[in-house]
């Protein structure tokens, strides 16, 4: 399996657990740099997520839903490394493998609208990947 996808189930538990009270200093993951991160940004995220599921309020989303849409908003807009459509299929695996039966198609939703709603020159820039992690090409001359 591939390291990036067994780091984001990791952040994705982090979330989870950091959503319970009594385990937010207490997460299974605790060296993991970029769960710190996400909660620094929950504020940003939860108005993002909010603004745009506004029939399902932050506190009635299911909580390992709440914690790929966290992630994937994170890596979508605040941090943004990969392309926008990696960033969505990944939070669509995760919540196949973590949610519940429709949560993909729930976490799809929610991150398409996120993503259609950015400014026309943040998602150009979103779906492009950066030019320090494109493999070179070998020269054939």
């Amino acid at each position: 399996m591939d390291p990036r996808h067994l780091k984001r189930i990791k952040i994705s538990q982090n979330l989870f657990a950091a959503s319970f009270p009594s385990l937010k200093d207490n997460l299974p993951y605790e060296n993991e740099p970029m769960t710190k991160d996400v909660l620094q940004n929950l504020e940003q995220i939860d108005e993002l997520i909010t603004k745009h599921a506004p029939k399902f309020p932050i506190d009635r989303i299911a909580k390992t839903d709440l914690a790929v849409l966290r992630l994937a908003v994170y890596e979508l807009i605040v941090s943004p490394k990969e392309p926008s459509k990696v960033v969505i299929n990944e939070a669509v695996e995760l919540a196949k493998e973590l949610g519940g039966d429709r949560s993909y198609a729930f976490i799809n939703a929610v991150l398409g609208t996120i993503f259609k709603n950015l400014p026309e020159q943040q998602q150009k820039a979103a779906e492009e990947k950066p030019a320090d992690e494109t493999p070179e090409q070998p020269s054939n001359g």
